[in-house]
């Protein structure tokens, strides 16, 4: 059976790499996928999933069987946009095959693992391997914007809670079980304007806050370390201010901070953090956990807490266990396992709803959200083959 799924995946290694670069030729930034969501529907139909559909915000769901079992893929195939255009040696979204490589916006994070979850649904179907399972593949929609948000609908709204999770996004091949979690936080402090040409009268809002930064910067020196995850970081991304002119002295500073937590380190713990931070300093600070309130193409609004939180799976665990066993029989080596550097979907799926999750993908971690973004043909074929052989062992 091992041969039997390496040669269909060399058959459509031709597909694959055509369907990746038709789809990753269409623009599909968060909140604006549905040109791309119809393009993937169409393909599952096509070599023959058993039952394809649209979620309420708008990620599509490919079924294959309807065992007891409930495996489920994952790959977000909305993209960041292009950044500075004079950066790419081509158009970004005219994605194209050279050299052995699929290059465009987004083949890499992480349109590469869809198109090798469709064709493995082919392989799947044409083997019979689903006879005792429910094979789920998703293309989730918004993860750039929010990542998790997806999931967290599809769990809680559509009522898809399956065993284990594999998600697709790019990892060289290799095996990951887990990554740090992250949370987005605004600090505000506020003063008293007066007029610039006489700035002792008032209270400079953004002199107010120069501390509170400077105490930030320390506190990312200090943050806990995991062995497996590596450490807590804290950076300031954003710096505002308002007053009633450019004449006039500032009355509210903002900050915006990008926080990355490691094991151990939660929501409260992190505010907890800032506002030792800020109490040192004698400041009084507003600090809040923003919202994300963005429409999904569908029209949906579906609010969440910017706090995603961390995880990962012990190195024994069934599921990595089940993906090392599947690349020894495939491939002839044991993978190395390792994490993201980045944040996925595995912060609600895992973080949020315990369901266990590893990541195996097409493509270079290096290569998200870099100009000129290429991945691997060789890796789109051996990604599909994983995911069939994956869905075997399990």
């Amino acid at each position: 059976m091992t041969n039997q799924i390496l040669e269909l995946a060399q058959k459509y290694q031709k597909d694959t790499a055509q369907f990746l670069i038709d789809i990753a030729s269409i623009k599909s930034l968060s909140c604006g996928e549905r040109a791309v969501v119809e393009r993937i529907a169409r393909e599952m139909k096509e070599v023959g999933f058993d039952k394809v559909w649209t979620d309420g915000l708008g990620s599509v769901v490919g079924q294959i069987g309807n065992g007891k079992k409930k495996i489920a893929f994952d790959a977000h195939i909305d993209t960041v946009d292009v950044g500075n255009k004079d950066l790419w040696k081509f158009e970004p979204f005219k994605a194209h095959e050279k050299d052995g490589k699929v290059w465009g916006r987004g083949v890499a994070d992480q349109k590469g693992g869809m198109a090798s979850m469709v064709y493995a649904g082919k392989i799947i179907k044409e083997l019979g391997l689903a006879k005792d399972a429910t094979v789920y593949m998703v293309g989730s929609v918004m993860e750039e914007d929010c990542d998790g948000l997806c999931w967290q609908y599809l769990i809680k709204e559509e009522g898809l809670k399956p065993d284990v999770v594999v998600l697709t996004e790019p990892t060289s091949l290799n095996v990951y079980r887990g990554h740090r979690g992250r949370m987005e936080i605004e600090m505000t402090v506020t003063g008293l304007s007066c007029h610039g040409s006489a700035p002792e009268r008032g209270d400079n809002a953004v002199y107010k806050m120069a501390p509170i930064i400077k105490g930030i910067e320390k506190l990312n020196d200090k943050l806990k370390s995991d062995e497996f995850l590596g450490k807590g970081t804290v950076v300031v991304s954003q710096v505002s201010s308002v007053g009633p002119s450019l004449c006039a002295v500032p009355d509210k500073c903002s900050i915006y901070l990008d926080r990355r937590l490691t094991w151990g380190e939660t929501e409260s713990s992190a505010i907890s953090e800032l506002r030792e931070v800020v109490a040192d300093n004698g400041i009084s600070a507003e600090i809040v956990v923003p919202e994300y309130r963005s429409e999904a193409y569908t029209g949906k609004v579906y609010p969440t807490k910017k706090y995603y939180p961390t995880w990962k799976i012990a190195p024994d665990h069934k599921a990595v266990v089940t993906a090392e066993k599947a690349c020894v029989e495939l491939f002839g080596v044991k993978p190395k396992t390792d994490k993201w550097t980045f944040s996925t979907n595995g912060v609600a799926i895992m973080g949020m709803h315990d369901i266990p999750c590893i990541g195996f993908g097409p493509g270079n971690e290096e290569q998200a959200h870099a100009p000129n973004e290429w991945t691997p043909v060789e890796h789109l074929v051996k990604a599909a083959a994983f995911y069939a052989a994956f869905v075997r062992s399990w």
